[in-house]
């Protein structure tokens, strides 16, 4: 398992008049836990987690990760996006094994590993279908093993229910726990759906509107397995909406000003 540590971690683009996206973000994430993310449209979700990926690095600050500061991309931190990109002339299992085979793992094991995170995700039976003949949510359970399939430690998923319908994605959040349960993986979870965000993380940290700061963290003590309808996660979903409300209040108040 596996942790993270930010200090101070801002990012900005442009040159002489740059764009700030993130500021100053300090943030332990705990070996095992289920971390959301929440926060508006255009506040550094993303950027955060390609930050804790090593697709980006910070503008100033630093992300430290087991221990070591972090500098790049690395097989410990396995990434699932909202679109799962998934090669359309390789099978499902093709595109599931794609990490393995790179790393020249021989074919045999990598049918194995790659059978069983289909199994997993509720694909098996699917293993020799094209991407085009998949919906959108058995597409998104490929990402998944594809992720899960080079057993990396992390899992930082962006919004990768955020396509799908209703009734699916509830479907896909109750799997995701299942797994994540099985596997003691560490996760990092951006969303923008509150109800998502308390159901599924130990903890949700809410960021405020561009630059994305940390504007409070909310602890979901509920115990697992969780029922949507239980009072104690509607309490903590009311208690993000009024923070997301009282922010939109003080950005209006100095709007007048």
């Amino acid at each position: 398992m596996a942790g993270f540590v930010l200090h101070g971690v801002s990012k900005r683009y442009g040159g002489s008049n740059p764009t700030e996206t993130l500021s100053d973000i300090n943030l332990t994430i705990r070996d095992g836990e289920f971390l959301s993310i929440l926060g508006p449209s255009g506040c550094g979700k993303s950027t955060l987690l390609e930050i804790l990926a090593g697709l980006q690095l910070p503008s100033s600050g630093e992300v430290v990760f087991n221990g070591n500061k972090l500098e790049g991309p690395g097989i410990e931190r396995g990434v699932v996006f909202q679109d799962p990109s998934l090669y359309p002339w390789r099978t499902i299992v093709q595109n599931v094994e794609l990490g393995l085979e790179l790393r020249k793992i021989y074919k045999a094991e990598r049918r194995s590993v790659v059978q069983k995170y289909l199994t997993m995700v509720g694909l098996h039976g699917f293993e020799n279908k094209y991407p085009h003949q998949l919906s959108g949510g058995m597409k998104q359970r490929a990402g998944l093993a594809r992720a899960l399939a080079n057993n990396p430690e992390v899992l930082l998923m962006d919004e990768p229910f955020g396509a799908v319908d209703h009734l699916t994605r509830l479907q896909l959040q109750d799997d995701l726990l299942r797994i994540w349960d099985t596997e003691k993986k560490t996760v990092c979870f951006i969303t923008h759906d509150v109800s998502e965000a308390v159901f599924l993380g130990d903890r949700v940290v809410l960021l405020s509107p561009r630059p994305g700061r940390i504007q409070h963290i909310f602890e979901v003590p509920c115990p697992r397995p969780r029922k949507r309808e239980d009072v104690q996660l509607l309490k903590i979903q009311n208690d993000i909406y009024a923070a997301i409300h009282q922010v939109k209040t003080e950005e209006d108040l100095e709007f007048v000003l």
